[in-house]
């Protein structure tokens, strides 16, 4: 448990007094979050590409999360990279990522440690190319850690040698389900398979749909607490139960099917990571583009493009001279925050921005929050691309969120 990633958490969630009942609510999950919680990031790559319209000239800022996209985002050749997160475990799994790909022998090395996860030969590659590279912090995450983990699980490297992907909060999450799904007799690892979009509506409506009617599922559905592993905080539930007709179990409902029938098994990594809890490994078509063998060596040549910092995003851009980045990638980080911290967020943005940058980010509800927290002198300085967000919003395949945003700066 990181101290600095305690204290930048408790800054980014808590909004409510601590013997409240939202305050505790915000307290469970910070204590939750503040531990390795995405073994990938969950928002659409190729969506955010072609958002941005990212060019040799571009310098973005993005939160690492699980650090794919940062990769993604690298075979596009942008000028620069700055990968912040406020949890430090995600900036380990990133610098990882770096690491590898700078001094592991080939692209088969690079795949097997990333893209299979789980053979032994990639705790050998570690000890013999990898950490004598890596920094003492950096060790002591991937070696070291709290001695019950240890006991339980091993060291976290070797989660490479047995499926990473099962690992992490996340990890943990889906296995769950996927536990609840065998007891009842359900395969969701069949929708993998499917060749046709007929095909993968069958297959949902006979093994997955009906698990939302589930008591269990009902149940443990309408707490908070289940979604902490997904890094869903307080805030960001209770948007989300508020919008849709039917409550939280609706909201499941209609974005598990998207993710499940909206696009082809053969194209969407994030369905196989929920549904086959890893990626194509036999045929490498649904994977994405930084495990891909043909964006290797350009992700090799341009790795001196990638800085990582342990940090809000208001807090890095404090410390950039004005109009230094271009583009911004928020995630779904303002469902955390209060208007006063979007407003000190936004001027930043303001202050740092070119002219012509954009902002992308994601939210749990439909509706932009930017719309009605931001002061009035502060909007006019963005333009809300909201048809070019609605028509982006329905290209994404990793199908977990209520809407797609993206600003320019006038």
């Amino acid at each position: 448990m990181s101290a600095k990633t305690a204290e930048l958490l408790e800054h980014a969630v808590h909004q409510h007094s601590a013997l409240s009942r939202h305050g505790i609510s915000e307290r469970l999950f910070t204590f939750w979050f503040n531990s390795f919680v995405y073994n990938q990031i969950w928002e659409d790559p190729r969506v955010d590409l072609e958002a941005m319209e990212v060019d040799s000239s571009t310098r973005i800022l993005t939160i690492s999360s699980g650090g794919c996209n940062v990769l993604n985002y690298l075979t596009r050749s942008p000028e620069k990279i700055h990968a912040v997160d406020l949890n430090r475990n995600h900036i380990c799994l990133l610098k990882l990522k770096l690491a590898a790909l700078r001094y592991l022998p080939d692209y088969e090395d690079f795949f097997l440690f990333f893209g299979c996860a789980n053979d032994r030969r990639n705790w050998d590659n570690y000890r013999h190319y990898l950490a004598e590279h890596l920094d003492s912090e950096m060790r002591e995450f991937w070696e070291g850690g709290h001695w019950l983990r240890r006991l339980l699980f091993g060291p976290r490297i070797k989660y490479f040698t047995k499926n990473f992907y099962d690992y992490a909060k996340l990890g943990y999450f889906l296995r769950f389900l996927h536990i609840i799904m065998r007891v009842h007799r359900c395969d969701p690892s069949r929708l993998l398979n499917a060749s046709t979009p007929e095909e993968q509506r069958r297959i949902y409506h006979e093994d997955i749909e009906p698990m939302f009617d589930h008591w269990i599922v009902r149940s443990a559905g309408k707490l908070p607490l289940a979604l902490y592993s997904l890094g869903i905080p307080p805030q960001q539930f209770r948007a989300m139960e508020t919008e849709t007709a039917g409550g939280m179990i609706a909201v499941y409902r209609e974005r598990v099917e998207r993710l499940a029938c909206g696009f082809p098994m053969s194209d969407n990594y994030f369905s196989w990571q929920a549904f086959g809890r890893g990626y194509d490994r036999a045929f490498r078509r649904a994977l994405p583009a930084y495990l891909k063998a043909e964006n290797f060596d350009t992700l090799r040549r341009n790795l001196d493009r990638v800085e990582t910092h342990v940090t809000t995003l208001t807090g890095f851009m404090r410390s950039q001279p004005a109009q230094s980045l271009d583009r911004f990638v928020f995630l779904d980080s303002q469902d955390w925050m209060k208007p006063e911290q979007m407003e000190e967020l936004w001027g930043e943005v303001a202050r740092v921005g070119r002219p012509g940058s954009r902002v992308i980010f994601r939210t749990a509800a439909s509706q932009s929050p930017i719309e009605d927290s931001l002061s009035s002198d502060l909007r006019r300085k963005f333009v809300y691309k909201k048809e070019r967000s609605e028509e982006l919003f329905k290209k994404d395949r990793s199908a977990i969120y209520g809407g797609f945003h993206l600003y320019e700066m006038v």
